[in-house]
């Protein structure tokens, strides 16, 4: 068995663990964007994408259940970051194996915060693919592995108003109407998208032309949204401030 096909059988692993004791842990990472891309995560390993971590949402008030969890699974939990960061974050290492898993409570929180803790039944596996995409597109130094990521999501699903199987672009214009800050990141990542999509040449030319269009139809999304009037006030000031916060190694 290879490396990512370890990776993959562990984070299942995990997630049945998790749903025998009715636990809401959902996948996220290249893991969960491996598993919902069926037809096209061929190209994680064409683009170089490598599995480093197996990463999960759940909610606060489970802590103390997720942190049992892990226990039973053979896992140590980072202390440290236990007291630092526990009110938000737990990170559990498994020496057996060598996994490492990090698991983000209520909200993905990097540059921009995530809101998880009413969605994370949409799917039974994974974090929803609207936040999976935010997942990525909220990182404000991006690099190309979350492009790779992007990439494959977009390709295998279309964008829609709703979540089954669709990367719910009416969710995503919704989150960046109330944050000017979110919606300034999230657009310049896909203008960097669009401008990079040529460089992996593991792409057909419809691939990059699909692409393209799903991403345009994401930004006539974001662009048709009433924005607040928070967003309206942060407008004004733009960039000459900064509008995100920084992220240490640990928060990514």
């Amino acid at each position: 068995m290879g490396k990512q096909e370890e990776f993959i059988r562990e984070a299942r692993r995990i997630v049945t663990a998790a749903r025998e004791q009715k636990l809401a842990l959902r996948l996220l990472g290249a893991l969960a964007f491996n598993y919902h891309c069926p037809r096209y995560n061929y190209l994680q390993e064409q683009l170089g994408r490598v599995f480093t971590d197996i990463d999960f949402a759940g909610r606060s008030g489970d802590r103390e259940a997720i942190r049992q969890l892990f226990a039973g699974l053979g896992y140590a939990e980072d202390m440290q970051v236990t007291i630092l960061y526990g009110a938000g974050r737990l990170v559990f290492n498994n020496p057996r194996g060598g996994w490492h898993s990090d698991v983000f409570l209520d909200k993905l929180e990097f540059c921009h915060d995530i809101p998880l803790a009413r969605r994370l039944e949409v799917d039974e596996l994974t974090i929803p693919l609207a936040e999976m995409l935010l997942e990525k597109m909220q990182i404000v130094k991006i690099n190309q592995k979350d492009i790779i990521d992007t990439i494959m999501l977009l390709r295998e699903h279309e964008v829609g108003a709703q979540d089954t199987e669709t990367i719910n672009g009416q969710l995503i214009a919704e989150l960046c109407a109330r944050d000017w800050g979110l919606w300034r990141t999230v657009t310049m990542n896909l203008e960097k998208v669009n401008q990079l999509l040529a460089q992996f040449t593991a792409l057909t030319a419809a691939d990059v032309a699909d692409v393209r269009e799903k991403m345009q139809i994401l930004l006539a999304y974001i662009a048709g949204q009433p924005k607040s009037t928070a967003w309206k006030l942060r407008h004004k000031i733009g960039a000459r401030v900064k509008w995100y916060k920084e992220v240490d190694e640990l928060g990514h």
